[in-house]
């Protein structure tokens, strides 16, 4: 085919070309970052809707994206109830360490390469 499949319908497309569409889109478009993120095992910083942070590893993710991540670090911050008294409570950031997670894709709110991982071995 020579004309690009991003112009056509996808109702007129074949379960190849849309296949080939889908690829080409996730290597191009926005999900490239995705795409990068589990070629090269690099880590990504994921802000979620519950106000928390991931800072983990993508291991796989779907045009929804949903993801599989790995070696996860979930930080986020508390305010402390402050007592009777007492001087207002300062927040404290928290966070713990996930072996392996499914991230459901409509929780996310931006995805982050870090440019200044390395690659895990």
């Amino acid at each position: 085919m020579t004309t690009s499949l991003a112009k056509v319908p996808k109702s007129e497309l074949t379960s190849d070309e849309l296949a080939k569409r889908e690829e080409e889109e996730f290597n191009t478009g926005p999900l490239s970052v995705l795409t990068q993120s589990v070629k090269n095992n690099t880590q990504v910083l994921i802000n979620c809707r519950n106000n928390k942070k991931l800072l983990a590893r993508v291991k796989a993710f779907d045009r929804h994206c949903n993801l599989v991540l790995e070696n996860v670090k979930e930080i986020w911050v508390e305010t402390p109830k402050s007592g009777k008294g007492k001087k207002k409570a300062r927040p404290v950031t928290k966070d713990r360490f996930i072996s392996k997670m499914f991230l459901r894709g409509d929780g996310i709110i931006i995805i982050l390469k870090n440019p200044n991982a390395a690659p895990a071995s």
